[in-house]
């Protein structure tokens, strides 16, 4: 039996005095905002009429996501990107380059998000109102009476900014995570309403369900296998905090009980725990072999939330791979660079041969970004500071083109809403010229054509990758980038060289909302492909983690 003096009690732990946690609430601003705004947005839901709640939400989504950006400005102009650069929150979280770059491009694409969700004059009027992308009442069952009711009356959804807020919550703090802990905590913040809106389709709703079945059940998977992995690193280390799972690693910090005095020289449980836990990660990327979710939730989802999906999970999820390859598991940079290899080449090659067979364009655009995944991965791969920075402006550049693309699909319309199939889109350059050119745009960006941010992109990547010693990854890129221009510019030829279909589908005049989100697009794509060295000194600067 153990004696008092060797097992605390309850009353000498009651005897010591507690600390109340120190929280640096400055420094954390952006993510308190958005959660902050994403609560009122709840209130406002329950407390405002009806007919006030779209004009209201919509305000107070765009002023939140406006006062974040500018807190994440403040933080960099002071210094908290470079010199002041510091791990917050108790160790939970970290505020440095890397972090304040990714949060900023996260606010900036939910705010252009917000001017998609906000399009209503896309779908035919209501008896009483314009109606948006999303379903009158969710709860209604598909094409019963409720839902005949619900749209019969105009009613729209707009929980989907609330929504969209606690998922950009999330982003913020997924690549800031500094432990394991808050790394799954951040995970299901934004995965939770992402699963939500997926099923949110005003039209297809049963194929929207359904997406969002599929995207919720592997989502529980890949969370089930990052939470077990970050459970086997800590019986490995001891901690789940990343300096401290790196200075166990570098056998820096050996922990003395009794118990990890065995675990802590097991590799077996870091290699299965650290696999696992990038498993988690590679999901959320969509790279081979855990993509198959990909195609099916964004031809699925409401189109404006495929954009969002697209682009902000992809900025948030390399973020956080990043951040654990580097500052916890560097010392294992032996083990997980060959992995990363055969992932990043089978992604890319994967990618772009699956694109070809494709006829619906958001299930084209879908493998696309699996093979853009794999571009991104021959940056991380680099594992030198420039291939830090070479992923963040690649981030930046890719998600601006995707949010694009996703806001001209939904411009193309035939009886049953969006004409996403292939042939439909034919002859379209001759329907809507400045449609089409807008999109070929944003097609040659993602094929990499030079004058695109596109063409910059990658080549910082392969750059970076090269000058990490990946030159084979890089003739692999190539190869995979070439395959995936034939299908681009298939596109292109298909709007401008054929003839338009007498019943084919229109193009739908937009408000000024997607206006703006697609010219915002298109600007950010030109400017960033022949202006780009600023931006690229700017990713430079926030390329160093603090550890």
């Amino acid at each position: 039996m153990a004696t008092a003096g060797t097992v605390p009690s309850l009353w000498t732990l009651a005897a010591e005095p507690l600390e109340a946690p120190k929280i640096e609430y400055g420094q954390l601003s952006p993510v308190i905002i958005v959660l902050g705004v994403a609560v009122l947005g709840i209130l406002l839901e329950a407390f405002l009429p009806r007919r006030v709640r779209y004009g209201a939400q919509l305000v107070v989504t765009a002023l939140g996501l406006v006062s974040a950006f500018a807190a994440v400005l403040g933080l960099a102009v002071t210094g908290h990107a470079t010199t002041k650069r510091a791990v917050v929150g108790m160790g939970a979280l970290a505020v440095d380059g890397p972090t304040l770059f990714l949060q900023g491009t996260i606010l900036l694409v939910g705010l252009v998000s917000v001017f998609v969700f906000a399009e209503r004059r896309l779908e035919p009027k209501s008896q009483t109102a314009h109606v948006d992308s999303f379903a009158a009442q969710p709860a209604a069952v598909p094409g019963g009476e409720g839902e005949r009711e619900a749209n019969a009356a105009g009613w729209t959804t707009t929980e989907v900014y609330p929504l969209l807020l606690f998922a950009v919550g999330g982003m913020l703090l997924f690549p800031a995570a500094n432990d394991l802990l808050t790394l799954f905590i951040a995970l299901e913040v934004f995965s939770l309403p992402l699963y939500l809106l997926c099923a949110l389709a005003r039209r297809r709703r049963l194929l929207s369900q359904e997406s969002a079945v599929k995207y919720f059940l592997l989502g529980a998977f890949s969370s089930a296998f990052l939470l077990f992995g970050a459970a086997l690193i800590y019986g490995y280390a001891g901690t789940f905090a990343y300096s401290g799972i790196a200075r166990v690693i570098g056998n820096a910090d050996r922990q003395t009980t009794a118990v990890l005095a065995e675990t802590a020289g097991s590799d077996a449980l870091l290699l299965i725990g650290g696999a696992l836990v990038v498993m988690g990660l590679l999901f959320k990327v969509g790279a081979v072999p855990f993509h198959m979710w990909t195609p099916d939730v964004y031809q699925g989802a409401p189109t404006p939330v495929t954009g969002f999906m697209a682009a902000a999970t992809k900025v948030a999820a390399f973020g956080a791979l990043l951040r654990l390859l580097y500052v916890a598991l560097e010392g294992l940079r032996w083990d997980w660079r060959p992995v990363m290899w055969g992932v990043a080449i089978v992604t890319m090659i994967a990618g772009a041969v699956i694109a070809i067979t494709q006829t619906d364009v958001k299930r084209l655009l879908a493998y696309s970004s699996i093979a853009h995944a794999g571009f991104l991965l021959a940056g991380v791969i680099a594992t030198e500071g420039r291939g830090v920075s070479s992923v963040l402006f690649y981030l930046g550049a890719y998600s601006f083109v995707t949010l694009g693309a996703f806001a001209v699909i939904t411009l193309v319309r035939d009886a049953g809403g969006e004409a996403t199939h292939l042939s439909k889109w034919a002859g379209l350059g001759r329907r809507s010229p400045l449609l089409a050119t807008a999109f070929s745009v944003f097609l040659l960006a993602f094929a990499g054509i030079p004058a695109t941010s596109g063409f910059i992109g990658k080549f910082a990547v392969f750059a970076a990758a090269a000058e990490g010693g990946a030159t084979p990854l890089v003739v692999v890129g190539v190869i995979a980038s070439a395959i995936a221009a034939f299908f681009y510019i298939r596109v292109m030829v298909l709007m401008f060289f054929s003839e338009p279909k007498a019943d084919g589908p229109t193009v739908a005049v937009p408000s000024v909302w997607t206006t703006s989100a697609i010219a915002i697009g298109v600007v950010v794509t030109l400017v960033l492909g022949v202006f780009p060295q600023y931006f690229l000194d700017l990713a430079s600067q926030a390329g160093v983690f603090v550890r």
